[in-house]
């Protein structure tokens, strides 16, 4: 198996060392730079190249969202797990548009962490075996990053689970555009597999996510993500229908 590369910018100084501590006794993963300091995170960036890279916002000279924005305006390949103390949407809004997969809010613990890397190695790994020859890590950080963006401009927070189902299912069918004819058949499954978790639950989790988004009452965003006046009001798409309208929005796009 190979040894994931991970980074931790974290501002104190306690909360990084225990990460790191039980990051370093996890089997397959290796702290290669840890910091408080985010013009120093940079320079570890550079000269580490991580694999995953946690930040917290709150950093000592440049902040964690200038972290996110160096990782994703240098095409740095490494994936950026953002942990920050507030739930509001303009930040976390930010930190997913600057490029992180993850937004965690604290406290969070460290098995916590861990869990959100190991889903994102997981993936990472088994897109680049599915994709050998047709697939670069470009693509791969790009379409989770313009799905992430529509979770978040329709109001789904990316610290629930659905979030991270929902990505993978319409990642699944942005690849296999039939799959969604067997949702709980085999898109469910495929997810739970993928994420140690049962098929009910993954479908729960991703029914649950939907309504979260459809509650805040978005159509506004709804409308101008999807283009259309679609499921105004109380009425909202079914787990497929949901699935299936950003899949066929990402293929459209992909056409442009």
């Amino acid at each position: 198996m190979k040894t994931a590369n991970i980074a931790i910018f974290e501002n104190n100084e306690e909360f990084l060392n225990e990460l790191k501590n039980y990051i370093e006794g996890v089997e397959g993963f290796n702290v290669c730079a840890a910091t408080s300091n985010g013009n120093t995170a940079i320079e570890l960036i550079k000269s580490t190249r991580p694999d995953v890279a946690i930040v917290d916002l709150v950093l000592s000279g440049r902040d964690g969202m200038s972290v996110l924005k160096y990782i994703k305006g240098n095409d740095v390949s490494c994936l950026p797990i953002a942990i920050g103390s507030y739930l509001e949407d303009k930040i976390v809004n930010s930190a997913i548009e600057n490029g992180a997969v993850y937004y965690l809010v604290k406290p969070v613990d460290a098995e916590t962490v861990v869990d959100r890397i190991k889903d994102l190695s997981e993936s990472r790994a088994i897109d680049y075996k599915v994709g050998a020859g047709t697939r670069d890590r470009r693509r791969i950080n790009s379409l989770d990053e313009k799905i992430s963006n529509i979770f978040v401009t329709i109001g789904i927070p990316p610290h629930i689970k659905g979030f991270t189902y929902l990505r993978e299912g319409i990642k699944m069918t942005v690849e296999d555009q039939s799959i969604i004819n067997r949702v709980t058949k085999e898109l469910y499954p495929r997810i739970g597999e993928r994420y140690q978790t049962s098929a009910s639950k993954v479908e729960r989790a991703i029914r649950h996510a939907i309504e979260v988004a459809w509650n805040k009452g978005r159509t506004d965003a709804i409308s101008s993500i999807f283009g259309a006046k679609v499921y105004i009001g109380s009425e909202r798409p079914t787990n497929s229908e949901f699935i299936a309208l950003v899949a066929d929005k990402l293929l459209l796009e992909s056409l442009e």
